[in-house]
């Protein structure tokens, strides 16, 4: 359901202009009946001026006592006929100058602090650059003297949302790459199958046995001498 343009201040002037119940301006609004109890009581709200949702059509005098005499009845907003505000779901988060010396500081923390976050990462969460997650980690930053580690939550520059989703993505990869080293460590310390095939035999030299009775042949010195000659 569309809610009022300025919900809290349309909230305060219902509750101050009209028998309304809590619940039926709570629904119109976006609240809780608590919290519209809470603007009636004086607790929230105070020095909010109440915003009539007539002068801006989206409310007419005939639906609000139409409601006011059935309190099971819900406040029904006229259709604008004007087009709505486009939503810009990607691209670069627009950071307001005043934010964006603060961004080195971001990225000091998440690098720092989240060590498993890969420079891509960082630069989505902080709409910087990877050279300046570069200069910022080896210190070559031309404002490295004056960085200090902040929180990029704490400091607008992203949500607390994006940051958990980036570290889950983050741990996921870690984990892959852990079980991955594991397997190839396991896989270098398993032990070589032996060959199947059988060492060749040995073959032993032939034993020459001189009988000591057999008549060695005549050696002739001449014969030696020509035959060295």
């Amino acid at each position: 359901m569309a809610l009022p343009l300025m919900p809290k201040a349309t909230a305060v002037w219902l509750v101050e202009n009209t028998t309304l119940t809590f619940d039926q301006i709570g629904n119109f609004c976006g609240f809780h009946k608590l919290e519209i109890q809470a603007i009636a009581d004086g607790d929230v709200a105070t020095g909010i001026i109440g915003l009539d949702p007539m002068v801006n059509a989206q409310l007419t005098s005939e639906e609000i006592k139409r409601c006011e005499k059935d309190s099971r009845a819900q406040l029904k907003m006229l259709k604008s006929e004007l087009p709505k505000t486009a939503v810009r779901t990607k691209g670069p988060r627009y950071t307001p100058i005043s934010k964006r010396a603060e961004k080195p500081d971001s990225v000091a923390y998440l690098l720092k602090t989240y060590p498993e976050l890969m420079d891509s990462q960082i630069a989505r969460l902080l709409g910087t650059t990877k050279d300046t997650i570069g200069k910022v980690r080896d210190k070559t930053h031309w404002n490295s003297a004056n960085i200090k580690s902040h929180n990029p939550v704490l400091s607008g520059l992203c949500k607390q949302i994006d940051l958990d989703a980036a570290l889950k993505r983050a741990q996921r990869r870690v984990a892959r790459e852990e079980k991955k080293a594991a397997a190839a460590k396991k896989t270098d310390k398993a032990p070589k199958e032996e060959s199947t095939v059988a060492p060749a035999p040995e073959v032993e030299a032939p034993i020459v046995i001189f009988n000591s009775d057999e008549q060695q042949p005549d050696i002739d010195p001449d014969d030696m001498s020509r035959s060295m000659g």
